[in-house]
């Protein structure tokens, strides 16, 4: 009996002994996620991102000898490092599973000379999508680090901290401190400033349309525009001789000189690139770029979805091809049969053509299952989760749907001798994909334009002419999808980068959002300026893109880093020399307010702050009195009669607030309005959308159009949020609090 018990715990160390195969991912969500799918045999950690880095306190690039990179660990991930060597040191194996791209790669590079991996041994795993087969068959099939890849992340690093490290010193002495300049941002900041001098170019020109309303007999009444006048096209600009040709216009007989019937098909957009879902989450959602990607990031970790666990509901986020697998490509077309029906459904899947110079590392951006729908998993999701997966889920389905198909009726009209005009009409006919996506341009579906049963010959009635006043407008200021898609057309950056190249540029104060657009700062000019006349190639939109291309070449193991690196760099070297002595230093223009400094009497000036712009007192050093700058609506406060001016909370979103706070509390998130309300004369209010649209009403809750309007079911929501937020808020504080004595009284 003894000898049996000492067996069985023979056999219990045994097990215990067993090492585990240590899976190292760049995030916490994700390993969670993972781990759910390897089972027991192995262990997943987090590495948190990169754990090496070039030092923020000095330049880290020894040019004279091959710009090596002196790399140290990052302050602060010392425990992280020393737990990840202890769990290495105890397992069997070791798979670095950092992301599939450049930037994951040389994180793979820097975890194997941490843990003292050989980076040519089979150590390293890449996955397209968490879910079990994939993270499994990763595991079946590991690889050596591409160094190649490696040595391409390196390339664009240093090529960063070259321009960054010895232009923004220059930009500290000759402009002011606090600023930067970068190898991408500098032109992304050009483009903005380059669109605003076309604007500030711009002069406007008049022009006059005449469109009408048509009937035939007592049909419904139907739209047309006037074309051509004497054969040419329509050229009017102004009122005097539009209405002198609306007035013959109107004497003549209408016929209907051609018709024509035909059939229009409009197909599906591919499935989502990195450019094409920023532009789409900014289009019809109102996202940011950066929301879009930190959205995204987190439905491509895993989202817990009850009792199924941590779950990635999408694709590698990160690419640049709208290819397909094969599987995604028949669970699709299984899906569509079965839901939609075969009519729906093309004779073969619908492939798309990838650009020549996308990389084409990884599938198009998709649900990891078409099964799982967005009503399926929305209880699981938070509210913005939920629109941004819904938005790749229809993408994905809509591309492998047969085109929708429309019925279009043009009709051209003859009205005497020496006018024609044109009317046109669509009905669909066949929804297609449009039964599950709009479409890649459109927020809504397309409606359908009805024409009467007209034939050639037919007489036609005006039953309303309307001609329209019209001025050309300038180019439109870049907002969050246009500037994306242009960057990526001018081969600028990569799509992956655009998000914190937005952000930096507005951190820096070069470019203010202003309703969705942006526009450039008198410091974002000025640098610009500063930039074209001494570093053309910096600003330069091709300098760039070839730059880019350059380093793809590297990942491809055509070039080799070093000497694109000194390419690079020398004409720089001597460029920054020369422009060191030649630029003297630059004031800046001070926009002085009408606000007094309370301490010494000054008048304030107006400064760009990191957060916005802000009062200073002009006697700094002597006085460094600061205050925020308030915007006056025009607006008085309902409680006291004070002015209501804009704020902005501490996360940076924008309210309206009494100026005599804190004596007075009066607050609002919607725009007040100078505009009354003609039932009781008090104040309007403009409460705006994520998606750009507004709705006005009266600021006055006991008023009778308040009765019933559609604000009143947005407020209560707003309302319920706030609650929601504030009972969160205070169970977390509790659960810390908690946790802080239970603590306390352990170490007792």
């Amino acid at each position: 009996m003894a000898a049996e018990k000492t067996k069985a715990k023979a056999k219990t160390k045994a097990k215990s002994k067993v090492k585990k195969t240590l899976v190292i991912v760049e995030s916490p969500a994700k390993a969670k996620t993972i781990e759910k799918y390897l089972g027991k045999k192995y262990m997943v950690r987090a590495s948190m991102g990169h754990l090496r880095d070039l030092p923020k306190s000095q330049f880290g690039i020894d040019v004279e000898n091959d710009f090596a990179p002196k790399y140290i660990n990052i302050r602060g991930k010392g425990d992280l490092i020393k737990a990840l060597k202890k769990d290495a040191k105890n397992a069997d194996k070791v798979y670095l599973a950092s992301d599939p791209d450049r930037e994951g790669e040389a994180i793979a590079w820097h975890l194997s000379f941490i843990l003292g991996l050989n980076p040519e041994e089979d150590c390293r795993i890449v996955f397209n999508e968490i879910t079990k087969p994939a993270i499994q068959e990763a595991v079946k099939h590991p690889r050596g680090i591409n160094i190649d890849q490696v040595d391409a992340q390196q390339a664009r690093r240093m090529l960063d901290r070259i321009v960054g490290y010895k232009l923004s010193p220059l930009l500290w002495r000759k402009v002011r401190k606090g600023l930067s300049a970068g190898r991408v941002q500098s032109v992304t900041v050009k483009l903005i400033c380059d669109r605003e001098k076309e604007i500030q170019a711009f002069e406007s020109v008049e022009y006059w349309t005449v469109g009408m309303k048509l009937r035939k007999d007592k049909s419904a009444m139907f739209d047309a525009e006037l074309t051509h006048v004497d054969g040419e096209k329509l050229d009017l600009h102004d009122e005097k001789n539009t209405t002198a040709l609306v007035e013959d216009f109107q004497k003549q007989q209408l016929i209907v000189d051609k018709v024509k019937k035909s059939e229009r098909k409009r197909k599906p957009a591919a499935p989502f690139t990195t450019s094409s879902l920023q532009q789409d989450a900014a289009r019809k959602l109102g996202f940011t770029s950066r929301k879009t990607m930190m959205l995204a990031q987190q439905l491509y970790e895993g989202i817990e979805l009850g009792r199924h666990g941590a779950t990635g509901l999408i694709t590698y986020m990160r690419t640049d091809s709208t290819r397909l697998s094969d599987v995604a490509l028949n669970d699709a077309r299984a899906f569509i049969g079965e839901q939609f029906g075969e009519d729906y459904l093309p004779a073969k899947a619908n492939v798309y053509v990838t650009g020549k110079k996308a990389q084409d590392a990884h599938e198009a951006i998709r649900p990891t299952d078409v099964n799982i729908t967005p009503e399926s998993v929305e209880k699981y999701l938070n509210k913005d989760q939920l629109k941004l997966y819904t938005l790749i889920w229809q993408r994905f389905t809509a591309s492998q749907m047969v085109p929708a198909v429309y019925d279009t009726m043009s009709i051209q009209i003859k009205a005497g001798s020496r006018y024609q005009a044109k009317a046109a009409g669509s009905k669909l006919k066949f929804a297609g994909f449009t039964a599950v996506y709009a479409g890649a341009e459109t927020t809504k579906k397309e409606k359908d334009v009805l024409l009467p049963d007209l034939a050639e010959g037919d007489e036609l009635n005006i039953a309303k002419m309307l001609p329209q006043q019209h001025f050309t407008e300038p180019p439109p200021r870049y907002n969050d999808a246009s500037l994306v898609k242009t960057l990526e057309e001018k081969e600028i950056g990569r799509p992956s980068t655009y998000a914190p190249i937005i952000e930096t540029i507005q951190a820096r104060g070069y470019v203010q959002r202003i309703d969705k657009h942006f526009q450039p700062t008198e410091l974002g000019f000025v640098v610009v300026d500063m930039l074209k006349e001494y570093f053309k190639d910096i600003v330069d939109v091709k300098f760039t893109a070839d730059l880019e291309n350059e380093l793809d070449e590297i990942a491809e193991g055509k070039v080799e880093k070093n000497h694109l690196l000194k390419e690079f760099y020398d004409p720089f070297a001597v460029t920054l020399e020369k422009a060191d002595e030649a630029i003297g230093h630059v004031e800046l223009p001070e926009e002085v307010s009408d606000v007094p400094c309370d301490i010494c009497g000054r008048m304030m000036v107006v400064k760009q702050g990191r957060y916005g712009k802000f009062l200073a007192c002009p006697g700094f050093p002597d006085c460094r009195n600061t205050k925020p700058l308030l915007v006056d609506t025009g607006v008085k406060c309902p409680k006291c009669g004070g002015s209501i001016v804009e704020r902005k909370s501490h996360r940076g979103r924008k309210f309206y607030g009494c100026k005599n706070y804190p004596e007075c509390d009066y607050t609002t998130w919607d725009q007040p309005l100078q505009e009354k309300c003609p039932t009781c004369g008090a104040f309007m209010l403009k409460h705006h959308y994520k998606n750009g649209r507004g709705l006005t009403y009266c600021s006055n809750e006991a008023c009778e159009t308040r009765i019933d309007h559609p604000i009143n079911k947005e407020l209560e929501k707003m309302r319920q949020r706030a609650e929601a937020k504030k009972a969160k808020e205070a169970e977390a504080a509790a659960q810390a609090e908690k946790e802080s004595k239970t603590k306390k009284g352990k170490k007792k």
